[in-house]
């Protein structure tokens, strides 16, 4: 049987603990990286962390791509500056605490949808894109309903991304077929 995580396929079905906390950190610091970066958008601009999150879950499967988010989320909590506007535990207790500690629940189901073979097919990515972008949503417009009421929520912590999910599902998309065509060719 053919391995379906991209990583796996990439350095063996075996992977050791050094490899697999290697890939964690990588993972995490990409993660970080992409907090910071923003692409401008109508009506907001948005940052290219969730990608990175979805991303890491289709190429590293539901458990170490849980692993590398709860590093990233472990390291922002004690004070590194790895969100999109620093660092701290007020992160996870403040507005956004809900979209973070969603990516938990997101990165898991999108990599196990990964590990089911919606890696590879430019529309299961997009898919499996969109349904971690909703997992995100649940849990950030839940938590933010508690603080501003349901509707506000999902006017402001919904809708203005909804257009920046969807080309960050067409980018990832387009990406991982391509990767996983240069591994095949390695």
């Amino acid at each position: 049987m053919t391995n379906l995580v991209l990583t796996r396929a990439a350095l063996g079905r075996e992977t050791t603990v050094a490899r697999s906390a290697a890939l964690a950190v990588a993972g995490s610091l990409l993660i970080a990286l992409c907090a910071k970066i923003q692409v401008p958008m109508w009506p907001v601009p948005v940052t290219m962390q969730t990608f990175a999150v979805l991303l890491i879950g289709l190429a590293y499967g539901s458990r170490l791509g849980t692993a590398t988010v709860a590093l990233y989320l472990a390291q922002g909590a004690v004070g590194l500056p790895v969100f999109a506007a620093g660092g701290g535990i007020a992160y996870l207790a403040g507005p956004t605490a809900g979209y973070l500690l969603g990516y938990l629940p997101a990165v898991a189901l999108v990599g196990w949808l990964a590990e089911r073979g919606w890696s590879r097919p430019a529309g299961t990515v997009f898919l499996a894109m969109l349904l971690g972008s909703a997992v995100i949503y649940l849990c950030g417009a839940g938590w933010l309903s508690v603080l501003v009421g349901p509707e506000k929520a999902v006017t402001l912590g919904v809708v203005p991304f909804l257009l920046g999910d969807v080309v960050k599902a067409a980018l990832a998309a387009a990406l991982l077929p391509v990767a996983w065509r240069l591994l095949s060719r390695f």
